[in-house]
């Protein structure tokens, strides 16, 4: 574990600036193997976006339908792992940015699913309207709500800051007779050009950030995830994984890489906080 949680301090160092990156310098749709990251749990996204597929014997969950140019790479990746992408049931989604829910007007109207959108995020994405299509919301949640199909359960937590409503999900997962709480972290860090001391737009931003990490360590947290895949080491994890022998552990759970993880970002978040600071006085 402490090699992974090497990994993922150069992984995080160098996701951190390419998260920057404006789109049309990062390709965000390029492909990566989807996998079984463990139980009915599997990643469906790109190199650069984490989505996720719950599978369950009443249909399945989407967590991040990402860009929409993205849905055709997920679809791809959903039906190669032998499973059928009009079998989604319900949409989820990790905070209104374009990168992770742009693409659920599509989703919708290529599944039918019912689409969930935590209250704080609710007005961003009314305005995400990708080719003038209506931003879906069939269900609006609040922190603690659970979305329960098929015997599986996903709890949302709200974890502001990076949005409003950033929603970090929760799952239950079963490997080898034990039982993993998985989280699929939204993000926890705070982007280049954000305002942290006098945000008129979001005047709390700073204090629902200092929440969010104290929330964040809290959490009984064993397989990390997050919204994109250098945030938990998904490269090396992965390779990890396809080398793995019987008897050794999941590469994916690692809640060591998670507080290094949270650390990391808490101490980004508070060299911009106190530079604004010391620039507004």
């Amino acid at each position: 574990m402490r090699s992974f949680s090497l990994l993922l301090g150069l992984s995080i160092a160098c996701g951190s600036a390419l998260a920057q990156s404006p789109q049309s310098q990062t390709d965000w749709n390029a492909p990566f193997p989807p996998h079984k990251v463990m139980d009915n749990l599997y990643f469906v996204g790109t190199a650069q976006l984490g989505s996720f597929l719950v599978v369950t014997p009443a249909g399945d969950i989407l967590i991040n339908s990402d860009f929409e140019t993205t849905v055709p790479f997920l679809e791809k990746n959903v039906e190669s792992l032998g499973f059928k992408f009009t079998d989604i049931k319900i949409l989820l989604g990790s905070h209104a940015h374009g990168d992770h829910m742009e693409g659920d007007a599509l989703v919708k109207k290529l599944t039918g699913a019912t689409v969930m959108a935590m209250e704080q995020d609710v007005p961003a994405l009314r305005n995400m309207r990708p080719g003038g299509k209506e931003h879906p919301i069939d269900r609006v949640l609040h922190d603690g709500d659970t979305v329960t199909l098929g015997g599986t359960t996903l709890t949302a937590h709200l974890t502001p800051g990076h949005t409003k409503g950033c929603t970090s999900w929760g799952l239950d997962v079963r490997e080898d007779g034990k039982n993993y709480h998985a989280l699929i972290v939204c993000s926890f860090g705070v982007n280049d050009g954000y305002v942290l001391v006098g945000n008129k737009d979001y005047p709390q931003i700073a204090s629902d950030y200092v929440a969010t990490f104290a929330k964040a360590r809290a959490l009984p947290v064993d397989v990390f995830l997050g919204s994109h895949g250098f945030f938990y080491g998904l490269d090396e994890k992965y390779a990890a994984l396809k080398n793995r022998k019987p008897g050794e552990a999941n590469p994916f759970v690692d809640h060591a890489g998670y507080l290094a993880h949270i650390a990391t970002q808490e101490k980004r978040f508070q060299t911009m906080l106190d530079a604004q600071r010391q620039t507004s006085h």
